[in-house]
C-alpha cells in the first residue's frame, strides 16, 4: 500500500511537471508568434523612396526682354533620395527635365546608385538651363513679377530594397517639384515636392 501510495504522488508529480511544461511552451509559441507579426508589420514593411530636390543655386544667370523671351544659366542642384526601410535601395537610372511652364530648358541625368537604410541619398550635378525665343504667353507677367516658375520632373526611378540580405521588393518613385526662379536676387526659392 505505500508502495502504491507512492508510485501515485510520483506520477502526479510528473504530470504536474509534464503541465509546466507545457505552458511553458505555449507561452513560448505565443511570445514568438507576437515578435514575428510585429516584426513583420514595422520592419518588414517596404515603403515607397522619397525622390526630392533638396536645393538649388545658379550661375550666370542672363535673361531676355518681353521682346526678346530667353533665359541661360548654369544650375547646380542637389537631388535626394530618401529610404525610410530597414533595408538598403537600389534604384537604376533616372533622366530629371527642368521645364518652365511646360517647355523643357534642361535635363539631367541621375546614375544608377543605392540609398542606404534610413538615409538620404544625396546627388548633386551641374546642368544648364536654355529657353530659346519663345512664345509663351505668360512671359511678360514673370518678367514684370521678376519671378519664372520651373518645374522639376522625372522618369520613373526604378530599384530594389534589400530586406535582411534576403528579401527584395521591387519600388519605384518619380519626382515632382515645383520652384520659382527669382530674377532680381539670381536664387531658387520656394521648393516644393509632391
Amino acid at each position: 500500500m505505500v508502495e502504491a501510495g507512492i508510485s501515485h504522488d510520483a506520477e502526479e508529480l510528473r504530470r504536474q511537471k509534464r503541465i509546466k511544461y507545457l505552458k511553458y511552451g505555449v507561452a513560448f509559441v505565443v511570445f514568438q508568434t507576437i515578435v514575428i507579426v510585429i516584426f513583420s508589420l514595422t520592419i518588414m514593411k517596404v515603403k515607397g523612396p522619397k525622390f526630392r530636390v533638396r536645393s538649388a543655386t545658379l550661375e550666370d544667370l542672363t535673361v531676355g526682354s518681353s521682346s526678346n523671351p530667353s533665359f541661360s544659366t548654369t544650375f547646380k542642384v542637389q537631388l535626394g533620395v530618401k529610404n525610410t526601410n530597414f533595408g538598403q535601395y537600389k534604384y537604376d537610372n533616372a533622366t530629371v527635365t527642368f521645364a518652365y511652364r511646360g517647355t523643357t530648358v534642361g535635363e539631367a541625368i541621375v546614375s544608377k546608385s543605392k540609398a542606404n537604410m534610413l538615409s538620404t541619398k544625396k546627388i548633386n550635378f551641374n546642368t544648364n538651363l536654355n529657353l530659346a525665343s519663345t512664345s509663351i504667353s505668360e512671359w511678360n507677367s514673370d518678367i514684370s513679377s521678376g519671378i519664372l516658375p520651373l518645374t522639376a520632373t522625372s522618369s520613373r526611378l526604378n530599384g530594389k530594397v534589400t530586406l535582411m540580405f534576403i528579401m527584395k521588393k521591387k519600388k519605384a518613385t518619380q519626382m515632382n517639384c515645383t520652384m520659382d526662379l527669382v530674377i532680381a536676387s539670381k536664387n531658387i526659392q520656394n521648393i516644393k515636392c509632391k
